[in-house]
C-alpha cells in the first residue's frame, strides 16, 4: 500500500477516536486484576499507536526533504537553460550583424561597379558624338578646295587626339582589370562576388572592343568621304596609311601590364594530359600518367601545344623505353583535342611541340599566341611559374655563346604573386603578350622562333615505333649550352 495513502488512513482513524471518545463523562476507575490487565493492553496498543504516529511523522519529513532537493534541482536546471539560451541570443545578434556589414559592403562595390559602367557608357555615346560632327564637317568642306587642306588639317589633328583618348581608355581599362583583380583577392571566399566580377570584366573587354570597331568604321568611313575629293584624295590615302602604320607601331611598343598578361593566361590554359602503356614481367601492364597546363602558340602556319619534355612521361635521365601506346589529350570545358605526334624541336629537344588541327583549336576555343618577332624590345620578361600558380617580371640578357638562348636573373625576379623559383618548364611571355620560350633550365630560356623537330614521335598504338633508339639518340646527340656543363669542361 501506498505510504502516503498510509498516513492519510492514520489520521483519519485517530481523529475519529478522539472525536467518539466522551473526556468529560469519563471517571477513573479503580484499578483490579481484570483492569489492569486491560490497562497493560491498552498501554501496549498505546504505544504500537506511538510508533505509527512517529513511522508517519519521520516519513512525511522525509518526504518533504526530497520534494525540497527536487524543488532546488529543478531551479538549478532552469537557471542554467536560461544563462545558455542567453548566450545563444547574444551569439545570433553578433552573426546577424556581421552578416549585415559584409552584405552592405557588398552592396557598394556593387554600386561602384555599376557607376564605373555608367560612365564608360556615357563616354562612348560622347566619342559617337564626336564622330558625328566630324563627319558633318567633313562632308560640308568638300565644296571648296582651298577650305579642304584647312579641314584636312583640322581632321588629322582631330585624329590624334582620338587616338591619344583611345590609349587613355585602353591605360583606364587596364587600371579598372587592377582593381578587379586586388578585389578578387580580398573577396575570393564569395564565389558568387568573384564571378560577377568576371563577368563585368568580359562586358568591359567587350565594351572597349566594340569602341575600336566603332573607331575603325568611322575612319573608313572617313576614307571613303575624303575620296570623293579628288584634289585631296593622294594626300588622305597617304594621311590614312601613315595613321595605321603608327598605330600597330605603338601597339608593337606599349608594354601590357603583368596582371593583364597572367589573367589572359588563367583564361587561355589548357588542361593536357599524358598515358603511356607496355607490358611489364610476369604478364602485367606498365603504364604512366602525366597531367600538366599549357597554352597554344602559332607560328603563322601551324598551331601548337608546347611544354618542357618533363612535363611528359620521357625525360634524358631515365633509361629510354619502349612503349605499345601513347595517349595525349587536350580538355577544356567538355572540348577535347587529340594530337597525333610529339614533337621534339631541333633548337632544344627538351622542348616539346604537339601540332593541333583548325578544327580541335576551335574547339578549345582558347586564344592562340604568337611568337615575339623583337623579343629584345625589352629588357624584361613575364614568367609564369609551373601552368599558373605564380608569376612575376623577370629581367633578362644574351649571352655571345648562347645563341638561341637568354638567361634569366633570378636574384632580380619582382614576384607579383607567390613565392616560387623559376624553374623547368615556366613558360616566359613577352612585354607585348606574346610568347618568348620556355625555361629549359633554373636560368636558362630557350627562344622559339622555329618549330622544326629533331624527332618525333606518333601518339594512339605505338607497339612499332622505337621511341627508345629515338631517346638514346636523342640524349647523345644533345650537348648541353656551355653554361650547363661542369666547370672546367670543353
Amino acid at each position: 500500500m501506498n505510504r502516503t495513502l498510509l498516513l492519510i488512513l492514520c489520521d483519519f482513524l485517530l481523529l475519529t477516536l478522539l472525536a467518539l471518545t466522551r473526556w468529560e463523562t469519563a471517571e477513573p476507575e479503580r484499578p483490579s486484576a481484570t483492569s489492569v490487565a486491560a490497562a497493560e493492553s491498552a498501554d501496549e496498543a498505546v504505544s504500537v499507536a506511538d510508533d505509527v504516529v512517529e513511522l508517519m511523522r519521520l516519513t512525511f519529513e522525509e518526504q518533504q526533504a526530497a520534494q525540497a532537493d527536487a524543488r532546488a534541482a529543478l531551479e538549478a536546471e532552469i537557471a542554467e537553460r536560461e544563462r545558455v539560451l542567453v548566450a545563444a541570443q547574444e551569439t545570433s545578434a553578433r552573426e546577424l550583424a556581421e552578416r549585415d556589414a559584409r552584405l552592405e559592403a557588398l552592396d557598394d562595390e556593387r554600386t561602384t561597379l555599376q557607376e564605373q559602367r555608367r560612365v564608360l557608357a556615357r563616354s562612348l555615346a560622347s566619342v559617337r558624338s564626336e564622330a558625328s560632327e566630324l563627319s558633318q564637317r567633313l562632308e560640308t568642306t568638300t565644296a571648296e578646295a582651298v577650305a579642304s587642306r584647312a579641314r584636312l588639317d583640322q581632321l588629322q589633328r582631330d585624329l590624334e587626339a582620338r587616338e591619344a583618348e583611345a590609349a587613355r581608355r585602353e591605360q583606364e581599362l587596364a587600371q579598372l582589370s587592377e582593381e578587379q583583380a586586388a578585389a578578387r583577392a580580398q573577396i575570393e571566399d564569395l564565389n558568387i562576388a568573384v564571378r560577377v566580377a568576371e563577368q563585368e570584366k568580359v562586358l568591359l573587354r567587350e565594351t572597349a572592343e566594340t569602341f575600336r570597331e566603332q573607331a575603325e568604321i568611322e575612319r573608313e568611313e572617313r576614307l571613303r568621304v575624303q575620296e570623293t575629293t579628288v584634289q585631296l584624295a593622294a594626300g588622305v590615302g597617304e594621311l590614312a596609311e601613315k595613321s595605321a602604320e603608327i598605330t600597330a607601331e605603338i601597339r608593337d611598343n606599349r608594354p601590357i601590364n603583368a596582371n593583364t598578361l597572367f589573367s589572359e593566361f588563367l583564361l587561355n590554359r589548357v588542361p593536357t594530359s599524358f598515358r603511356v602503356e607496355r607490358p611489364g614481367i610476369f604478364g602485367s601492364t606498365v603504364d604512366r600518367e602525366d597531367r600538366t597546363r599549357t597554352i597554344l602558340v602559332t607560328d603563322g602556319t601551324l598551331t601548337f601545344a608546347v611544354l618542357h619534355l618533363e612535363a611528359t612521361p620521357f625525360n634524358f635521365v631515365e633509361p629510354p623505353s619502349n612503349w605499345d601506346r601513347i595517349d595525349v589529350t587536350l580538355e577544356r570545358e567538355g572540348a577535347r583535342a587529340a594530337p597525333l605526334a610529339m614533337r621534339f624541336l631541333s633548337r632544344d629537344p627538351r622542348v616539346v611541340a604537339m601540332p593541333l588541327t583548325p578544327a580541335d583549336v576551335s574547339a578549345l576555343g582558347v586564344e592562340v599566341y604568337e611568337l615575339a618577332t623583337d623579343p629584345f624590345r625589352f629588357p624584361e620578361a613575364v614568367l609564369i611559374n609551373n601552368g599558373g600558380q605564380g608569376y612575376g617580371e623577370v629581367p633578362f640578357k644574351l649571352e655571345a655563346g648562347l645563341p638561341g638562348y637568354v638567361r634569366m636573373d633570378n636574384r632580380l625576379v619582382r614576384r607579383l604573386m607567390g613565392d616560387f623559383p623559376p624553374s623547368r618548364g615556366d613558360l616566359v611571355l613577352s612585354k607585348t603578350g606574346r610568347l618568348l620560350g620556355i625555361m629549359v633550365t633554373d636560368e636558362l630560356c630557350a627562344l622559339l622562333d622555329d618549330f622544326s623537330a629533331q624527332a618525333e614521335f606518333l601518339t594512339g598504338d605505338t607497339s612499332v615505333q622505337r621511341e627508345s633508339a629515338v631517346l638514346e639518340s636523342m640524349r647523345r646527340r644533345f650537348q648541353p649550352p656551355p653554361s650547363e656543363r661542369p666547370r672546367g669542361s670543353r
